[in-house]
């Protein structure tokens, strides 16, 4: 399976810019070979614009998805990208997984939200999201979520072997990519692809250091600070050595503290 990754400036609510972006990019991604590509976190319709989260957010069926949908199915590669979806009176941090034919593998709200203003714009998610795609069982979640490592001991449970996780991670906070990414993939036994903005959303400056990490915390693919399109083959499933997958979920046991 060969996974795509882009990490590129955020759109700043250029609706049609973006989809001019992922069209670019997903045709690069699909030449490539690629099977799925994934985009950083509210890629539409940005991410540092809370002045946009709450007028522009659209609702699963809406332009935005029939519009991923059908660039999915026309160039013949997964699309994986973070929104604002509307449900009612709610907005979410959400991001959908596209499949080759443009039908929906995966859709997931964001459970940790950080900070005041994704907190001021959106309702929190309460549930994950399981799909298949090239011998591997997937899941998604958002930024903030891949640093507690509950949520990725719960998606191990579930016997997840790649998780994509749509970001829009600060500078300062390197961190993150560099020590909790691979920290989350060797202590699970998973690949994490995690791609992140680069350049500045008005007032914010994004850190880059997007990744794909495989199970031995190994680095497969990085970028750096500025725009790039990542591009890796992953190991199949059955090739990973069984002690780095399971070792450690199998010899867990919960102690308790008074």
């Amino acid at each position: 399976m060969k996974l795509a990754l882009y990490q590129g400036p955020a759109i700043g609510g250029d609706i049609e810019a973006g989809f001019e972006r992922l069209e670019t990019q997903l045709v690069a991604a699909a030449t490539a070979g690629a099977d799925m590509a994934v985009f950083p976190e509210l890629f539409l319709p940005g991410y540092n614009r809370p002045d946009l989260h709450q007028n522009l957010a659209q609702p699963m069926g809406g332009n935005w998805t029939t519009r991923l949908a059908d660039m999915a199915r026309q160039r013949g590669c997964g699309l994986t990208l973070g929104w604002a979806e509307r449900d009612g009176e709610r907005v979410f941090n959400a991001t959908t997984a596209f499949g080759t034919n443009g039908e929906i593998l995966g859709h997931y709200r964001k459970i940790q939200l950080f900070g005041p203003m994704e907190k001021a714009s959106f309702s929190a998610g309460e549930s994950y999201a399981f799909f298949e795609l090239g011998g591997h069982k997937v899941a998604l979640l958002i930024c903030y979520d891949i640093e507690f490592p509950q949520h990725c001991r719960a998606l191990a449970d579930h016997g997840v072997t790649l998780l994509l996780v749509p970001t829009a991670n600060p500078e300062r906070f390197e961190h993150v990519p560099r020590t909790f990414v691979p920290a989350r993939a060797a202590e699970m036994g998973m690949t994490i692809a995690y791609a992140n903005f680069c350049g500045s959303e008005g007032n914010l400056t994004f850190g880059g250091n997007s990744l794909i990490v495989g199970p031995d915390a190994q680095i497969i693919a990085s970028a750096g600070r500025g725009e790039t399109l990542l591009v890796a083959d992953l190991a199949p499933v059955s090739d990973i050595a069984p002690d780095i997958m399971s070792m450690q979920l199998q010899d867990y046991r919960e102690g308790k503290f008074l």
